[in-house]
C-alpha cells in the first residue's frame, strides 16, 4: 500500500497564474487575505452531525458551518485549482482530525493515525485534474506530524461502480447514489488492519458519502474510528 507523507505545495509560480484578490472574500492583494487567514486559524472542531443521519455514519468532527467566506474558499480550491489554499485549509483539517481522534480514540499509540480521503467520482477529478480531498489530507496529515501526531494519508477507497453528481440530490437520493459504490481493493486489507483510521473530507452534507466509506472500510476488516471534515452544512 502506497501511505504518503504530509506535504503543501509552495506556489511562488501560482502566485503569478492566478488572480490576486482573496479568493474569500475577494480583498484585492493575495489569494488568501490576513482577515480570512485569520478566520481560518482560529476555527476549532466541534462534534457534529447530518439529520437525518443515516446507518453508519461515524462519530464525526468539523470546524465550521458551510457559509461564506469559508464555502468561497473551500470552492476556489476543489473547483477552480486554487492549489496554495491547500495549507490553511488543511490546517483546518487537521483540527478536525485532532478533535475527533481526542473523543474517539485518546492517548498514545504505536502506530501513526491513517487519513483515509473519501475519493471523489472520477469523471470530477479528470474535469479538475487534481484530487482535492487528498491534497487536503497530505496537508493536515503534514500539520498533524509537525505537532506531534504521526499521520499518514492512505488513499485505499475506489469506486466501484459508476456515480451520479451528487449535487441537487435529497440525502435519500444520495444514500440510493452511493449504495456500494466504493470498495477497497484485497491487497491493501492486511495492511490497514488494526490501524488508527480517520475519513476525511473537505465537507459533510447528508453524510451519506462519509457513511458508505465507513461501510467499505469495514468490509475490508479495518473499521475507522471516527470522521473529520472542515465544513458541515449540516447543524453542529
Amino acid at each position: 500500500m502506497t501511505i504518503y507523507p504530509g506535504g503543501v505545495m509552495s506556489g511562488a509560480l501560482l502566485d503569478l497564474l492566478l488572480p490576486a484578490s482573496c479568493a474569500g472574500c475577494g480583498e484585492p492583494g493575495s489569494q488568501l487575505c490576513p482577515v480570512c487567514r485569520a478566520l481560518l486559524a482560529g476555527l476549532r472542531a466541534a462534534p457534529a452531525a447530518a439529520h437525518p443521519t443515516p446507518p453508519g455514519l461515524l462519530p464525526l468532527h468539523s470546524c465550521a458551518v458551510y457559509r461564506d467566506p469559508l464555502r468561497r474558499l473551500l470552492i476556489a480550491h476543489k473547483e477552480r485549482g486554487a492549489l496554495r489554499l491547500a495549507g490553511p485549509l488543511g490546517a483546518v483539517l487537521a483540527e478536525a482530525v485532532r478533535g475527533a481522534l481526542t473523543e474517539a480514540a485518546p492517548g498514545p499509540h504505536r502506530h501513526p493515525v491513517l487519513l483515509v480521503p473519501v475519493p471523489s467520482a472520477r469523471h470530477a477529478v479528470r474535469a479538475r485534474g487534481q484530487d482535492a480531498t487528498r491534497r487536503l489530507a497530505r496537508s493536515a496529515a503534514g500539520r498533524l506530524g509537525r505537532n506531534g501526531l504521526p499521520c499518514r494519508v492512505a488513499p485505499v477507497l475506489r469506486q466501484h461502480r459508476p456515480v451520479a453528481d451528487q449535487a441537487g440530490l435529497g440525502a435519500g437520493q444520495r444514500r440510493a447514489n452511493l449504495h456500494r459504490a466504493l470498495t477497497v481493493p484485497p491487497r491493501f486489507h492486511t495492511a490497514l488492519r488494526g490501524r488508527r483510521l480517520v475519513l476525511v473530507d473537505d465537507l459533510v452534507t447528508t453524510g451519506a458519502s462519509l457513511a458508505e466509506a465507513a461501510r467499505a472500510l469495514r468490509a475490508a476488516g479495518a473499521p475507522p474510528l471516527a470522521a473529520a471534515t472542515v465544513a458541515a452544512t449540516a447543524r453542529r
